[in-house]
């Protein structure tokens, strides 16, 4: 699979901003407001993890990211109430799952991690100023679609392009040649 754009990034920002939005105002008709912002919070998370898992090409370990986002979430939501853990809860785990499916080296995982940071910031002065949750998580999220301009993992197959009439990468030609070379040797010793 291709590696998200920040055009993709972008849309993925609105549609996370206007879902949450509708979901929390749907929320608060049977909870309490700071519950409803916590499950709203809790399902956001798991749902941007669901969409990164899905636009990775990273086979290892998918699976496991999302059934260790269930006792994460289950622990911040039983242990520590409130909606600032479980906001920490969800951006670690969406820094954890972009490090493993996107980035191989430290500096990129720095760089994610500042983008995080940086749109947490930026959601929190929205919310605070403007008092609207479409505008907080419309900021983080638009930040957060940025991480696509950070190098991805040499020969990772989230960089590759799998379309049909794309040239073909130049490191899989060498590697197919290779093993047509080395199954010729082993078939004539």
């Amino acid at each position: 699979m291709n590696r998200p754009t920040f055009l993709e990034g972008a849309l993925v920002a609105l549609a996370a901003a206007l879902g949450a939005s509708v979901l929390h105002t749907g929320l608060r008709l049977a909870l309490w407001p700071g519950q409803a912002l916590t499950l709203t919070t809790a399902t956001l998370g798991l749902g941007y993890l669901l969409y990164l898992v899905s636009r990775s090409g990273e086979r290892a370990g998918r699976v496991l990211l999302v059934l260790a986002w269930v006792p994460a979430t289950g622990t911040a939501l039983a242990l520590v109430p409130g909606v600032w853990p479980q906001v920490l809860m969800q951006l670690g785990l969406v820094w954890v799952a972009r490090v493993w499916c996107f980035h191989a080296t430290p500096g990129a995982a720095l760089l994610d991690l500042g983008l995080i940071l940086s749109g947490a910031a930026a959601g929190l002065w929205a919310g605070v100023h403007s008092g609207s949750l479409f505008l907080a998580l419309w900021c983080l999220f638009l930040i957060q679609a940025l991480f696509a301009a950070i190098p991805a993992r040499p020969g990772h197959r989230a960089d590759r392009t799998t379309t049909p009439g794309a040239p073909p990468d130049p490191f899989d030609l060498a590697c197919r040649a290779a093993e047509g070379a080395l199954r010729r040797i082993e078939d004539h010793p």
